[in-house]
């Protein structure tokens, strides 16, 4: 068994940075880093359950505003360390100190470099340790990070074995931030996808809501999750191999979608932005299809498919694990991995399973070599197009359809100016008149939108407001898509509050998530939220209010000035005139804007291909129960 004990632990430097400059270390103080308080402890007890060590991790939210992470691995060590401190104090309190950095310890951690632990406890106002260890409860106790108020000590005897960490984050840090129970719950669910047999339980106990992750089939799980609202073709394929220390496991299938999903993972984190494994992944499928098509004379010549077509409907999940002798991120955050190893390791396994794959399944992969060749002439008719738009008849005429559509701001620089994507032109009307003519541009949609989830590209092009919202932005679409080419520092969608404006708002983010996914990514899409009611006293007419929601309005209600209002309940946006959507919906100093986020990717896929896929039924029940849109949840996880 490998050695874990105190010796595994070597001190680097102190937290002084951690406190100064958070945003170093976790990405963030809004939402996002708080939960990164969450991952960097549920990560080491998943460090335990991929070492063998542990198959229960409970998360639980308390009433006091704590969260708990509790394992049943081997427990931290708790003896004294070259620096005279205990394991777990040096852990908690200095940078670079883990049991990560000792290869004995641990083969593979998703820990980076042993930094999380000290982190959350710099970034909290009170730690508790308790160690259940050789039949002895151990607890140690931190204030604001470097002060322990309990040295670690023995508080008793137990049967149990593993970790209990209890963190009260520091609010003078994260401000307003709360922990989102969904976010939470898609996190630790991938987390028991990864990992065969885990079991993760997560509990609120202020709703009482709890939440039992197992999974026995592990990444086939993953992927049928994923797909659950997709026509597969053929079933999930699950592969695993080892090659120059790394493990490689991967499991895909394909569906009837004109999208592709691709999820991968570094010793179970997440790489939201990929990094060297997915390169050698993505260059294993083009090269190894390329090959088969060559084969089945689908190609001649020096002719290819392109990877984009290669992959058009692929589900795929991705899953390595890296010695730490090789672990390299491109950020603190762990987002992104740089370890050169990886792309020659994953491209090998993965074109070796392909080719296995296809001479095993040939009627299915020539099948989806079907599926591809559409795709690739799919995407070269939209090349042609897009070059036949900017021909110079086309471009005047494309010219003329924005001018008489588009009402432009008047700044020329991009950053500050606002685009407003408006339901109808009686809207569109009151918007235009009411505007910062500086800084705000007006785009009325007056034809249907149509569900880019369910075209490919080129259908896609040939809808006049989808080309028009393309022209208007002026960055590109899909591949050719450059976001240093946007002309709007910001995309506001402002839609009626009812069932239209909300499927309107679905299809529009569709078409953003699927074909210009950066401009979320880099917050640069809204969702403007007028007020449902206006109030005016009776006493004084001039002094009237506004409420976003029935709460507000009954809590308007009870205030003197307004009890005995005139309440006008507005189903659209047009029964405002310019002054008031200026005021309630338009206003920088006076609006409520709700910032559409990918707080999940895998959660982000399946909605989206629920609420737009062929499936009715599920689309029909969000949007019922969300037509007010009112909480800035609503839309956090598209």
């Amino acid at each position: 068994m490998n050695k874990y004990d105190a010796s595994s632990i070597k001190q680097l430097k102190g937290l002084e940075a951690v406190r100064k400059r958070p945003g170093m270390y976790i990405g963030s103080t809004d939402v996002n880093g708080l939960h990164h308080l969450i991952w960097e402890i549920v990560d080491n007890s998943i460090d335990e359950a991929l070492a063998g060590y542990a198959n229960l991790i409970q998360v639980t939210l308390t009433k006091e505003g704590s969260v708990k992470v509790e394992d049943n691995g081997r427990g931290i060590p708790v003896g004294k360390t070259e620096s005279g401190k205990s394991a777990v104090e040096l852990i908690f309190t200095e940078l670079h100190s883990g049991g990560k950095f000792n290869e004995g310890a641990y083969k593979t951690s998703g820990g980076l470099h042993g930094v999380g632990s000290s982190v959350v406890n710099a970034l909290s106002y009170k730690l508790k340790a308790l160690v259940y260890r050789d039949k002895k409860i151990y607890e140690t106790i931190f204030e604001n990070g470097d002060n322990i108020v309990q040295k670690t000590k023995e508080i008793g005897k137990t049967s149990k074995q593993g970790t209990l960490i209890e963190f009260w984050p520091n609010y003078e840090i994260f401000k307003k931030a709360k922990f989102n129970f969904d976010v939470i719950a898609e996190r630790l669910r991938e987390s028991s996808f990864l990992i065969s047999g885990l079991k993760i339980v997560l509990l609120d106990e202020n709703t009482n809501k709890k939440m039992e992750f197992i999974y026995e089939s592990g990444l086939s799980a993953f992927i049928n999750f994923i797909n659950d609202s997709k026509e597969g073709i053929g079933e999930v394929y699950t592969f695993k191999d080892t090659k120059k220390e790394i493990d490689v496991e991967f499991a895909f299938q394909y569906t009837d979608s004109y999208s592709e999903t691709m999820l991968s993972f570094v010793n179970n984190v997440k790489t939201k932005d990929g990094g060297t494994h997915e390169i050698g992944l993505k260059t294993a499928f083009t090269k190894t299809f390329n090959d088969f098509a060559l084969e089945e004379k689908l190609l001649k010549g020096k002719n290819t498919f392109d990877g984009e077509d290669i992959r058009e409907g692929l589900t795929v999940i991705l899953s390595v694990k890296i010695p730490e002798k090789y672990l390299e991120f491109v950020s603190q955050t762990k987002e992104k991995l740089g370890t050169p190893e990886a792309k020659s390791a994953v491209e090998e396994v993965v074109a070796k399973s392909l080719k296995t794959w296809i001479s095993e399944n040939k009627p299915l992969a020539k099948k989806i070599l079907q599926k591809i060749k559409r795709a690739a002439e799919s995407r070269a008719a939209a090349r042609r197009a897009r070059q036949e738009a900017r021909s110079t008849k086309n471009a005047l005429k494309e010219k003329q359809i924005l001018s008489g559509k588009l009402t432009p701001a008047q700044s020329k620089k991009p950053e500050e100016k606002e685009l407003f994507l408006v339901e109808g032109d009686s809207a569109g009307g009151s918007a235009k008149l009411g505007r910062d003519r500086k800084y705000q541009a007006i785009l009325p949609l007056r034809g249907k939108v149509i569900n880019t989830e369910k075209a490919r590209l080129f259908d896609i092009l040939k809808n006049e407001e989808i080309a028009t919202i393309i022209n208007t932005i002026g960055a590109g679409i899909g591949n050719d898509f450059d976001i240093k080419k946007a002309q709007y520092g910001k995309i506001i969608i402002m839609t009626d509050a009812d069932t239209d404006g909300a499927h309107i708002q679905i299809l529009l983010l569709t078409f953003f998530f699927r074909h210009m996914r950066e401009l979320i990514e880099n917050q640069m899409v809204y969702i403007a939220l007028p007020p449902l009611y206006k109030l005016t006293p009776n006493k004084n007419k001039k002094d009237i209010v506004y409420a976003w929601d029935e709460t507000e309005l009954k809590d308007l209600l009870k205030e003197t000035q307004y009890k005995n209002s005139e309440i006008q309940r507005y189903k659209g946006l047009g029964e405002m005139n310019a002054d008031q959507l200026w005021e309630t919906t338009m206003n920088p100093e006076t609006r409520t804007l709700i910032q559409v986020k990918i707080e999940d990717a895998a959660l982000a896929e399946r909605r989206v291909s629920t609420l737009m896929g062929d499936n009715v039924e599920p689309r029909k029940e969000w949007i019922n129960a969300n037509v007010e849109f009112t909480m800035e949840d609503d839309f956090e996880l598209i």
